[in-house]
């Protein structure tokens, strides 16, 4: 009776939630800031477009739902690189940790993830000096989120990140904090299924960049006036401040296995209500053999606006592919692996987005 209501419960949570997808403003895209937010910097998760957003699992669920996290075993230890917009020398580096904490079967997962996005070296101009040569300097992207997820139920999962956000330059920078919650649903479709314990649909709801907006401080806001007298004054210009690019994420997962569990096939779907953008949707395949190699493909699809209009540079292909190798010793129970994750996301103009990923589950 209680798992009946507990699935009841989720069940209305995800109607009452998708009623309001719709009730976005199309007269908002593009007045966020902070766009750094969308990119997911994870090599595995990425190759699927995000459409795994329901049966992503570990530390990479810190991006597209943090209710995954909680189906971390033990230790998980991430590191990915991403070119962005290859020929832009934009380049993303991220790091993470996951933990299990307290009693198996009780406890919950903590998670750190590190995000840093760089821009290369900028020439200094002003304007006395446009042509430069006067010095450079170097924006960054920093985000560091905190997480916590736990296992409620056989079937539902939740969690929530706490993330500080900072952009900055040589003489300006921008500080605020953001929330993402997700609650994730799995089940099993099938008498086998169910024999063997095997969870193979999943289903999941994400809010995320929630928070207040970002506003520009510094002393590159000021500026110095000479008046006819010939005295000086210095001013300070008021910046605008700027909003997150909140969204909302449903998403569904489907996974066919056959008896000795020696291949997998795994369909995914994802809809996305974005608050200052084009609403998406996102589709994914993946085949893993043995949980040793995996391969995968995905598409994401912009919502309504003109066909012939690009919003982004991203054109929706994506491909990607890992391997997962035992480090354990042998006949150990606790079996450690080292993965290593690619992904590709096509994109016109550029020459696409390329990632590269080092896992250890420990």
């Amino acid at each position: 009776m209680r798992k009946t209501f507990r699935n009841s419960a989720f069940v209305a949570l995800t109607m009452a939630v998708a009623s309001t997808t719709m009730a976005g403003n199309s007269d908002r895209t593009g007045q966020a800031g902070a766009s750094q937010l969308l990119i997911n910097p994870w090599a595995r998760s990425s190759g699927l477009g995000g459409a795994n957003s329901a049966s992503v699992r570990g530390l990479e669920a810190q991006f597209l739902n943090i209710a995954g996290m909680a189906f971390t075993q033990r230790t998980e230890v991430l590191f990915a690189n991403t070119q962005w917009l290859v020929g832009t020398g934009v380049m993303l580096n991220t790091f993470g940790v996951s933990q299990k904490i307290g009693k198996e079967g009780s406890g919950g997962v903590l998670g750190l993830g590190v995000m840093n996005m760089s821009f290369g070296s900028i020439d200094v101009t002003t304007v006395d000096i446009p042509e430069g040569g006067i010095g450079t300097f170097t924006p960054n992207y920093l985000n560091i989120g905190l997480s916590y997820a736990k296992q409620f139920s056989n079937s539902i999962n939740a969690g929530i990140t706490v993330r500080m956000i900072n952009e900055s330059i040589s003489n300006l920078s921008a500080t605020t904090v953001a929330f993402d919650a997700g609650v994730s649903y799995t089940t099993t479709l099938g008498k086998r299924d169910k024999e063997k314990n095997k969870n193979n649909v999943a289903f999941a709801i994400t809010l995320k960049n929630v928070g207040p907006p970002m506003k520009m401080s510094g002393d590159g806001l000021s500026t110095r006036v000479v008046l006819n007298s010939g005295h000086s004054l210095t001013g300070e210009m008021r910046p605008a401040q700027y909003e997150l690019p909140s969204l909302l994420n449903i998403g569904v997962s489907y996974f066919w296995r056959n008896a000795n569990l020696m291949h997998e096939i795994g369909l995914h779907g994802a809809y996305t209500a974005n608050a200052f953008s084009k609403d998406q949707f996102s589709f994914g395949l993946e085949y893993g053999f043995r949980k040793l190699f995996m391969i995968r493909g995905g598409y994401v699809l912009q919502a309504g606006g003109d066909p012939d209009f690009a919003y982004s540079a991203l054109t929706g292909p994506t491909a990607g592919a890992s391997v997962e190798v035992p480090i354990s010793k042998k006949g150990s129970e606790k079996k450690s692996t080292l993965g290593i994750d690619y992904s590709f996301r096509a994109t016109n103009p550029f020459n696409g987005v390329h990632s590269v990923g080092i896992r250890f589950a420990l």
